[in-house]
């Protein structure tokens, strides 16, 4: 039983390593570019437009304003991507947002004169990244891939630990070496987080 436990440890942790390689290297880049934003804050790009909408959308005669058709015509004639975030109406305006990762376009709408002014803005690359690490405005299924990402890395976390107590002669010193990291994570939090 022992012998297959470890057998089994061993072969979970290589082939989960190596599914999780990506992942341990996409979560540790973006943890040191989420540190240090500023180096990156020249990035930003914001881009202003302007156009019309049908009438008929903004002040229908029966019925409410065409929310789907605006948001889809904003999307397709002004190249827009993400989901669309918020979408407020009132009786002289109308605002519509679309957010995604490391990007944003907000729309107002005059319902009168159907002017709209847009604001584009994308925030480069490493911001897109920044977001996908922390999942903003990264839709339900990329945060199904953060939940996957994470059960992957705590097995691959539980399987290292498993197989140090199969290395007889290292056991205890990598107990030791793994209590200490704990420690200092430990008095790091303590001492330095306000």
């Amino acid at each position: 039983m022992r012998k297959q436990t470890a057998i089994v440890s061993r072969w979970l942790h290589i082939y989960l390593s190596m599914v999780s390689f990506a992942v341990i290297l996409f979560f540790a880049v973006t943890g040191l570019t989420l540190n240090h934003a500023e180096w990156f804050a020249n990035q930003q790009r914001t881009v202003q437009r302007t156009g019309s909408l049908p009438h008929d959308w903004l002040r229908p005669t029966t019925g409410e304003v065409g929310k789907l058709e605006i948001a889809e015509r904003l999307r397709s004639s002004e190249k827009l991507h993400g989901e669309v975030s918020d979408f407020r109406v009132d009786d002289q305006q109308v605002a519509v947002s679309f957010k995604a990762p490391g990007y944003a376009a907000d729309a107002f709408i005059d319902r009168d004169s159907n002017h709209y002014d847009l604001t584009i803005t994308s925030n480069g690359f490493v911001a897109v990244m920044n977001d996908l690490h922390k999942g903003r405005d990264a839709g339900k299924a990329w945060g199904w891939v953060i939940d996957v990402s994470a059960v992957l890395l705590t097995l691959v976390s539980l399987t290292g630990l498993l197989l140090l107590f199969f290395v007889y002669k290292r056991r205890t010193a990598g107990l030791i070496v793994g209590a200490i990291g704990a420690v200092l994570l430990w008095i790091a939090w303590a001492r330095f987080v306000p």
